[in-house]
Order: structure tokens, then C-alpha cells, then sequence
């Protein structure tokens, strides 16, 4: 039989996990094996995952709007989608279904691939927003050993709720506009929103107050080089774009169902980007 995956979320049709998956599978010949979009709606998913395993699939991806749902409808959860309350890969045990969450890994893996000189505890870290990705890449950078995690977001509330609920030891919450005062002295700044992406507006802080050996990192990837990433190189940054978050989270979740750890090469990222009609120099 054919061991099946898919990517579960609504609307499906943009997602580039299938493209990198079948890669992979073919890549390392991988047999009797497929990656499939699977478009659900919102009212038909927790019912939809509980037919999963009678469906023929061994595992899955989750993604919006489905991570919080899929939390709660499962009853094992890795010890990254306890923490953030969300799940975004689906791993079969002998219990059923377990929930794991691999967003904080991505980011952090591509980080490590695109600016290995970055360290962790080299000072603080700026994160804009207080969303999904914000708690997967707060967390992480906690783990990893991040002094300082100043969080600035326009309801500075909903923040404060989450370093409250992820527990963070060492988390400091801005409004929006006191975000020169977030960038003084940091040494990563990352842009969790959705801002950059395209037709989704702008981040237009004033990057002044950023020391030039910090690194400025956004998870958006459409377009490549968002507006943040654009100023941040003209005026002599170091950047990282968020393709790499997305390639290396699948990496954990492709050796879970297949057994095989699978490698984020230049062929994959270039193969995703001529995808999405982008030429890297």
C-alpha cells in the first residue's frame, strides 16, 4: 500500500510542502510513497482528522487555520506543541496520532544555515508581533539559549499573554511605538508577521537604533526579499530570508514517516524558488 502524507489547511492551494516532500521522495527512492494537498474546511477538520488513519495517511502537516484545532483534538502531543498549544506535523505511534510541532526548529536550523556566524547568546532579540509564529520562534530562541526576548506588538495584552502562557523567563513587551527603544543595543530582529508579505503593507521602523552587527531575519518568503530585508541590506545588515524556515521545518516530520532524514540543499531551495518564478543570483 501506499504510505500517503498531506499537508491539511484552508485554503491548501498555495502550500509548498508537496513540492518538497515528492523531492525528497524521489530523491532518496523512497517507494510506494506520496504527498498530497488536502483542503479543509474549518467546520469539517477535527472530524476529518479523526478519519485520517482510515483515509490511508501515515502522517500529515498542519497549517492555518488548523494548528490550534489540531492541538485539541488530539490527546498525544510532543513536548514543542504542549508548550505552544499548536501542532503542525502528525506522526502515527502505536497510540495513535501524536502531535509534534517543528516551526521553532525550522526557524532556528535556518538561521544556523544562512548566517552561521549568529549566536544566540551574542544579545537581545527583537521579535515584531505576538501571533502563532511568534510563541513557535519565541520559544525556541529561549531554548537556544537567547539572553533577552523583547516582544513588540500593536495590543502590547495579547504580549503580555504570551510570555505569560509559554512562561518565558526573560521576555520584555513593547508597544508599537516604542520600538527604536526594543532595537537599542539588540543582536537579532525578527519580523513574525505577516507585514512584508505581499500586499500585506509594511514594516516601516526606523532600524537607527540597531547595532550593524545585528542580523535581521523575517519569516515572510513571498516576496523573497521583503521591504524590512531590502533596508536592512542597503544600509549593511546581515539578513536571512524565511524560505529556509520553511524547507528545514519539514525535515523532522519527512524522517518520522519515512525513516530517512533528508537534507536542505541548494537544488531544493532552488527548485521551490523557481516555483514561486524567482531566479536566485
Amino acid at each position: 500500500m501506499t504510505r500517503k502524507v498531506c499537508i491539511m489547511g484552508w485554503p491548501i492551494t498555495h502550500s509548498r510542502s508537496p513540492l518538497i516532500h515528492n523531492y525528497w521522495i524521489e530523491k532518496y527512492g523512497v517507494e510506494d510513497a506520496l504527498y498530497e494537498r488536502f483542503a479543509v474546511r474549518p467546520e469539517d477538520f477535527v472530524a476529518t482528522l479523526r478519519d485520517l488513519s482510515k483515509l490511508g495517511y501515515i502522517g500529515a502537516n498542519i497549517t492555518v487555520p488548523h494548528k490550534e484545532s489540531a492541538f485539541a483534538a488530539l490527546e498525544l502531543h510532543d513536548a514543542n506543541a504542549e508548550r505552544l498549544k499548536a501542532v503542525n506535523t502528525l506522526v502515527m505511534t502505536p497510540k495513535g496520532f501524536e502531535g509534534r510541532n517543528t516551526d521553532g526548529y525550522g526557524f532556528i536550523a535556518n538561521l544556523r544555515e544562512r548566517a552561521p556566524d549568529w549566536l544566540p547568546a551574542s544579545g537581545p532579540a527583537v521579535l515584531i508581533g505576538a501571533g502563532g509564529a511568534t510563541r513557535a520562534i519565541a520559544a525556541a530562541l529561549e531554548t537556544e539559549g537567547v539572553p533577552e526576548l523583547r516582544i513588540v506588538n500593536r495590543t502590547k495584552a495579547r504580549a503580555e499573554a504570551l510570555a505569560r502562557e509559554l512562561q518565558l523567563r526573560n521576555a520584555r513587551i513593547f508597544d508599537w511605538d516604542e520600538a527604536n527603544s526594543a532595537l537599542d543595543g539588540a543582536a537579532l530582529f525578527v519580523n513574525t508577521t505577516t507585514l512584508g508579505m505581499n500586499g500585506a503593507g509594511e514594516i516601516e521602523f526606523s532600524l537607527e537604533m540597531l547595532p550593524r552587527t545585528a542580523l535581521v531575519t523575517d519569516i515572510v518568503y513571498t516576496p523573497l526579499e521583503t521591504g524590512l530585508l531590502a533596508r536592512a541590506r542597503l544600509q549593511g545588515f546581515a539578513t536571512v530570508d524565511g524560505l529556509g524556515m520553511l524547507l528545514h521545518q519539514a525535515v523532522p516530520g519527512f524522517e518520522a514517516w519515512f525513516g530517512i532524514r533528508p537534507e536542505v540543499t541548494p537544488e531544493l531551495r532552488a527548485l521551490v524558488l523557481a516555483d514561486m518564478g524567482i531566479v536566485e543570483k
